[in-house]
C-alpha cells in the first residue's frame, strides 16, 4: 500500500501538477499586485475615480451594490489583459519562432469530390456517398 503510493507521488503529472499550482499562486499575487498597484491608480488618474463602491440603488428597501460589480468587471478586465499581453502574447511569439521551418506534417484525409467529405488518404472509395476515389 505505501508503495504504491510512493510510485503515485513520485509520478511525474502529480509532480508537475503541484509545480504549477504552486506557480500559479506565486503568478496570480503578481498580477494581482500589477492590477492594483500600477494600473488601477493609472485608471484613478485618467478618470479620477479609482473605488466606484460607493455606487449603489435601492429598490424596495433592498440594496443593489452596482459599484462592487463594476470593480470586479474593472479588476477582471485589467487580470485578463494584463495576463494576455505579458504572457500570452509573448509565450505565441515564442512558439511561433521555434516552430519556424518546420514541415508541415502529411495530410491524412482528403475530400471526396462528390460529397466533400474528408475521407482517409489511403481510401479507394468514399465512406459516405461510395464513389470511386482517383
Amino acid at each position: 500500500m505505501l508503495k504504491g503510493f510512493r510510485q503515485f507521488i513520485l509520478r511525474g503529472n502529480v509532480i508537475d501538477l503541484a509545480v504549477a499550482v504552486v506557480m500559479g499562486g506565486a503568478f496570480g499575487a503578481v498580477v494581482t499586485a500589477l492590477v492594483k498597484d500600477l494600473l488601477t491608480p493609472l485608471i484613478a488618474a485618467l478618470i479620477g475615480k479609482p473605488d466606484f463602491s460607493a455606487i449603489s440603488l435601492t429598490v424596495n428597501g433592498s440594496q443593489f451594490l452596482i459599484g462592487d460589480f463594476i470593480n470586479a468587471l474593472v479588476s477582471f478586465v485589467l487580470i485578463s489583459a494584463s495576463v494576455y499581453y505579458a504572457v500570452v502574447l509573448p509565450v505565441n511569439a515564442i512558439v511561433a519562432r521555434s516552430r519556424r521551418g518546420e514541415a508541415p506534417p502529411d495530410p491524412t484525409t482528403k475530400k471526396c469530390p462528390e460529397c466533400l467529405s474528408d475521407v482517409a488518404i489511403a481510401a479507394k472509395r468514399c465512406a459516405f456517398c461510395t464513389s470511386p476515389l482517383a
